[in-house]
């Protein structure tokens, strides 16, 4: 077992240093200058030396949301990216049910300013609502007793003077 844990750690190893190699050879080619560009370089004056570093550098740049007064500039200038356009998955679904439903942002905002005093004071408010309305029931039964009491002494009235 612990041979073959060996043997896979040195591998790996062995394989680290490979890609290490390659990577260090690939960054001495980057960094090595071509020999065309030495010798075209050699044989321009500085003035043209300038002028061709500008126009290397004019190349690379990309403007993407910068336009530059300068004309030789311009060119560097993107087109802005093409967005996609957005279509919303909920709005393309037909409503699940033919029944309208009540929208849910609706009840997230009090419909009344007052809406906070009212839930503290609604018990409160029922007990005085079942009050009133036994006060109410109250003077309705006096009222009609009193009607009741009217009646029968008209009618006592009434017979007393029909029998003579």
């Amino acid at each position: 077992m612990a041979t073959q844990e060996e043997d896979s750690i040195e591998q790996a190893a062995a394989a680290r240093r490979e890609r290490l190699r390659a990577l260090k050879a690939a960054q001495e080619l980057l960094n090595t200058p071509d020999d065309d560009s030495t010798q075209s370089r050699n044989k321009t004056n500085d003035d043209d030396d300038d002028e061709e570093i500008d126009e290397e550098n004019n190349q690379n740049m990309k403007f993407r949301n910068y336009v530059p007064h300068d004309k030789q500039l311009q060119e560097g200038k993107l087109a802005p990216p093409v967005l996609p356009k957005f279509e919303d998955p909920a709005a393309a679904e037909p409503p699940p049910s033919e029944k309208k439903e009540e929208d849910p942002f609706l009840n997230i905002a009090p419909k009344k300013p007052n809406w906070d005093l009212r839930r503290d004071v609604q018990k409160k408010l029922d007990k005085l609502e079942r009050r009133t309305q036994k006060a109410i029931y109250k003077i309705m039964e006096e009222q009609e007793k009193e009607k009741q009491l009217t009646e029968a002494e008209s009618e006592d009235d009434g017979t007393n003077g029909v029998e003579d």
